[in-house]
């Protein structure tokens, strides 16, 4: 049913949004399901900040995916009438071109030389890389976070391209709140003495990614679930002579736990770009407004999905992008959920992302 990760190469140089060219752009992706004869069930999963393409295990691939759940037979992403593909952002160090892959004009990293990244550059990479896959129309386009930003990028630029389109957790354009919470992420990874203005060896700036990590978990849930996962608890032992400032409570442990799996599989630059290009999205530059902006978007179908306890995507931001569609003549779905686990939820909280996505999808024809 599926294969572990591929490599496309774009043909030709690849022009960003900002007019500058990379010379080569591979694009890493993953499928589930079996391509239709008339190619034309395919299923484009677009991803948040950090994931790779490997949203779910395969033969090949045993290990868990990050939306394991949600792919597969029967599943919300069915995929016994969708061929599924998870495509790794541009931008992303998990096997894309990025930031930390070598210039082949320099014979060096990138680094900082990358172009500034935008997320239309991001959907434009995807789409590039299913045309030079020979797909070059798509059933559906589902993205959550980072990747819903990309979704509505992905319909508004090429509006003919798209039957239906999916949009969880996501925004027509940050709030000044999000802008700030990324802004001193990407301050705690410059100031880090390792970052080296960009140009770092391995292992580069930990502390500095370790607390943007932390800072990021901690706006992924919510304070409901905060408390009611950890309340007060403390550890069972703490560090040996580790100070008076040392981890006390369960959360904390938590924090650096998972902060410490994130420094050991991210690069810094690459987190530097992709979160920068969540800031600088902006529908209204398609068009004037966001309203006029969303208008741009034909898809025959649209889901947008909301969290009641998401406080990085409120709701009132899926409720604006529903509402702008709705009133420009478009087939509309708005879902809000009430799940406690925040803008994460989409991660975990299959019992209800499951039906809400799989029943809307189950509407495509294919």
């Amino acid at each position: 049913m599926a294969s572990a990760r591929r490599i496309v190469r774009l043909p030709g140089p690849f022009t960003m949004r900002n007019g500058a060219t990379l010379p080569d752009v591979d694009i890493a992706y993953e499928t589930w399901g079996a391509l239709a004869p008339a190619r034309d069930n395919v299923l484009l999963l677009v991803t948040g900040l950090s994931p790779s393409a490997h949203a779910r295990s395969s033969a090949e691939d045993p290990t868990p995916g990050w939306w394991e759940e949600m792919i597969g037979p029967g599943q919300a992403l069915d995929t016994n009438r969708f061929h599924v593909i998870c495509v790794n952002s541009l931008g992303s160090p998990h096997g894309s071109t990025s930031p930390a892959t070598i210039d082949p004009r320099t014979g060096r990293p990138y680094r900082l030389t990358f172009p500034v990244l935008r997320i239309e550059d991001i959907a434009r990479a995807a789409r590039e890389a299913l045309r030079a896959l020979g797909l070059p129309r798509v059933r559906a386009v589902v993205g959550p976070s980072l990747g819903g930003m990309t979704a509505l990028a992905y319909a508004i630029e090429f509006p003919d391209e798209v039957h239906a389109l999916v949009t969880i957790s996501s925004a027509a354009r940050a709030t000044p709140f999000a802008i700030a919470i990324r802004s001193v992420q990407r301050e705690a990874i410059r100031s880090d003495p390792g970052w080296c203005g960009g140009n770092y060896e391995p292992p580069g700036p930990v502390n500095g990614l370790r607390v943007a990590r932390k800072l990021g978990l901690i706006t992924y849930r919510s304070a409901a679930e905060w408390r009611q996962r950890f309340s007060r608890e403390r550890v069972d032992v703490r560090e040996t002579g580790s100070g008076p400032f040392s981890v006390e409570f369960e959360v904390e442990a938590y924090l650096e736990m998972h902060a410490q799996k994130f420094v050991g599989t991210f690069d810094a630059n690459c987190y530097l770009y992709l979160s920068r290009s969540m800031d600088l999205f902006d529908v209204a530059e398609h068009g004037g407004s966001v309203e006029a902006g969303l208008s741009r978007i034909r898809a025959r179908k649209t889901l947008v999905i909301g969290v009641e306890t998401d406080f990085l995507f409120p709701l009132d931001q899926q409720e604006e992008i529903a509402t702008l569609l709705e009133r420009a003549g478009r087939d509309v779905r708005f879902v809000r959920l009430p799940s406690i686990q925040g803008h994460d939820s989409f991660l975990v909280d299959y019992d209800r992302f499951g039906p809400t996505v799989g029943s809307f999808l189950q509407e495509i024809p294919v």
